[in-house]
């Protein structure tokens, strides 16, 4: 029985669409007034044919004649509508989107002759804003003219299983420097400073391979601009799924831990990519977990001494608590961006000039305090500053923890401090000399009780905040702080330090998810086109040879009045166009729709979107070009808990071919691997057996 969807569309629909007419209403004679045209225009010049199928009569209309050598200009499109309203209007598989694209771009002579890489196509995108004119190459290269058919990406993304597809699709822009020259095919996939680089297999799943913004070395395009032009590439070509790998970095900060503690989510959740997968077995939940476990980190937890005055100068400049490390980062990102957390004070603030590294004198019964760091320059010992300073700031939050007004006995304090203190000669030294000086934010005090005459030991807060290092040769503290990033950044890295190193494990885990994705769909509108996923059903005897879980099926776009039989057809068209093990592929029925070959599909029982499955004979189980993990089928078991390749780095136990990471397995990551390598299992199994024959 059909379904109430299908017959209800089946109704709506009286006419198969039929696009020709109105595309040729809307471009009379296209090539005459393209060549006249050469500043940008909202359409490209030569993408003014209807998709996806384009007439030939123009160009050979006496009116338009040019010199066949004379090769055809490259379109322009305006940046932010790149590909152009006709291109989003397609509707077909990615497959036929990206063959209907490039015949609009004008092609590139090609540098060497022969097989490898095709030629190039360019178009050219032009930024109103700057007037500038970004190149935008695509190169397509056939797997089996390629020297390396197998995807590396489709590995690292879990894609291992996927059918080597025919074609990929490589789309770049140059960097600034090479946007005037001509370089050939393989030379331009050869380098590796491109502004964007996007790979695209013709199964419509593909890699973001490389992204530089401003701080890359781009001059016109900033990191966002770059992500939207690839962003609205990808969804007028209805790719199936990206991948990427986030590296990204600024400075020295890794931006998935630092934007996913400060906003939950990483850079490129702006653009819909969700976390795929985690190296060394992180699960999402584990994830999650270790981002909220480091966003609610509070901010006096974290052991710095640097940090803590640094707090205390946001703190006293901004209205807010600031209490943990997602409040705190976000008001440090906030002032980089001279998004100020307070309006910029008409007079000179009265705390600022307590920047500058002076004493900072504080009286309590006629007896002046002084920063602890400043009293230990004048002290004659054995022990370096460094570990007099890390020992004072372990008595001063033992004194934290047992009261801020509470006062504690030279011995109790001394018990308190000796677990983290193992040195009792340093121990002694600093809770002699820390009476009375500045630790931090706080004052020691120690002063005898007035009823026993046993010396006690107590904090005072600093009326004013002790601030940060500032280079005296500076003396417009004002401007610094409201103008400039420098002290920002350096305040920025420092709560970024201090936050890993107290919860290393958490940070470690964020780090090391760094595979996302971003998934499209089918994207099945209310048009008049069926879309079904063809996946293909092996005989007995081909599902024998099989070692790898079964891809995800092919799109299959057809109208909706198409028939049984004719979807036969478009599944093994779209089968052999698409991959190579299909390449003498015959199709002889389908799964899941019933009726005979001449009934309508819509009467078949079967939903657009659904799977369909295609049996058939001639798949060339003799290619090596069969999945993009290759033949071989290799067993990973770490003890992290991994049963993928995830992009790490791995050794293979030489005795049972068991592949492990090599940071699980004790060998850091710059040292070479050993000439031989037996796993735990093995080679204890071998020690074990040694000790028997020795017996």
């Amino acid at each position: 029985m059909p379904s109430m969807r299908a017959l209800r569309r089946l109704a709506d629909s009286r006419t198969p669409p039929n696009p020709k007419p109105a595309a040729k209403e809307e471009s009379p004679s296209p090539p005459k007034h393209a060549a006249k045209e050469e500043s940008p225009s909202p359409q490209p010049a030569a993408a003014e044919e209807s998709p996806p199928q384009h007439s030939s009569s123009s160009s050979s209309s006496p009116s338009s004649a040019s010199p066949p050598a004379k090769p055809a200009p490259s379109p322009a499109y305006p940046l932010r509508d790149f590909p152009g309203r006709e291109a989003a209007a397609l509707c077909g598989a990615f497959r036929d989107n990206v063959r209907w694209l490039l015949k609009q771009w004008a092609p590139v002579a090609a540098s060497s002759p022969g097989p490898g890489p095709g030629p190039a196509r360019r178009a050219f995108l032009s930024d109103h804003r700057t007037s500038a004119v970004v190149p935008i190459v695509a190169v397509e290269v056939l797997a089996a003219s390629s020297s390396a058919p197998l995807c590396a990406l489709c590995r690292c993304a879990g894609w291992s299983h996927h059918w080597v597809s025919k074609r990929r699709y490589h789309f770049i822009i140059p960097a600034d420097s090479d946007w005037e020259q001509h370089f050939g095919t393989d030379e331009l996939l050869g380098r590796n400073d491109h502004l964007l680089h996007g790979l695209i297999h013709g199964n419509g799943f593909g890699h973001l391979v490389a992204l530089r913004g401003h701080q890359g070395g781009s001059t016109s395009l900033s990191g966002r601009d770059i992500m939207d032009i690839w962003d609205r590439l990808c969804s007028a070509l209805r790719v199936r799924a990206i991948s990427l790998v986030d590296f990204s970095r600024k400075r020295s900060l890794d931006l998935r831990l630092l934007l996913g503690v400060v906003n939950g989510e990483t850079w490129f959740a702006r653009w819909g990519y969700y976390l795929a997968r985690g190296s060394f077995n992180v699960s999402t939940s584990t994830y999650d977990a270790a981002l909220e476990a480091l966003a609610s980190l509070h901010v006096d937890h974290l052991h710095s001494r640097h940090v803590r005055r640094v707090v205390t100068i946001y703190r006293r400049l901004s209205s807010k608590p600031l209490t943990t490390v997602r409040e705190f980062l976000r008001c440090l990102l906030d002032w980089k961006h001279n998004e100020l957390p307070l309006p910029p004070p008409a007079k000179p603030c009265p705390w600022l000039p307590l920047l500058l590294p002076k004493p900072c004198p504080m009286k309590r019964s006629g007896q002046p305090c002084k920063r602890f760091e400043d009293t230990v320059d004048l002290l004659h010992c054995r022990f370096s500053k460094k570990r007099l300073l890390n020992a004072a700031d372990v008595v001063v939050a033992k004194l934290l923890e047992h009261g801020n007004d509470a006062e504690m006995t030279r011995q109790a304090l001394r018990d308190a401090a000796r677990g983290d203190i193992g040195d009792t000669g340093l121990l002694d030294f600093v809770i002699k000399s820390v009476g009375d000086t500045i630790v931090g934010n706080h004052v020691v005090r120690r002063l005898p009780n007035a009823t026993t005459r046993i010396l006690q030991f107590s904090l005072e807060e600093c009326d004013k905040p002790v601030q940060m290092d500032v280079e005296a040769e500076h003396p417009c503290t004002e401007a610094r702080w409201v103008g400039g990033s420098v002290d920002v950044e350096r305040d920025l890295r420092a709560v970024y330090r201090a936050m890993v190193k107290a919860l290393s494990e958490e940070a470690q885990a964020v780090l090391d998810c760094k595979h996302w994705v971003k998934c499209w769909g089918l994207g099945d509108e209310s048009d008049d086109q069926l879309r079904f996923l063809a996946e293909w059903r092996p005989q007995p005897w081909e599902a024998d040879d099989l070692t790898r879980p079964m891809p995800p099926g092919e799109i299959v776009v057809v109208p909706l009045h198409t028939s049984i039989g004719e979807l036969v057809v478009e599944a093994e068209h779209a089968l052999r166009d698409t991959y190579c093990f299909f390449e003498e592929f015959r199709a002889d029925k389908l799964d899941g729709i019933t009726g005979e070959k001449w009934d309508p599909v819509v009467l078949g029982g079967a939903e657009s979107g659904d799977t369909i499955g295609v049996h058939g004979h001639g798949a060339d189980m003799e290619t090596g070009l069969r999945c993009e993990g290759g033949l071989d089928l290799w067993e990973v078991r770490c003890v992290c808990g991994a049963q993928d390749d995830d992009g790490e780095r791995m050794i293979v136990c030489d005795a049972c071919g068991i592949w492990q990471h090599t940071w699980c397995v004790g060998i850091p990551d710059g040292e070479s691997l050993p000439p031989l390598f037996l796993c735990m299992l093995c080679g204890g199994a071998l020690i074990l057996e040694e000790g028997l024959l020795a017996q």
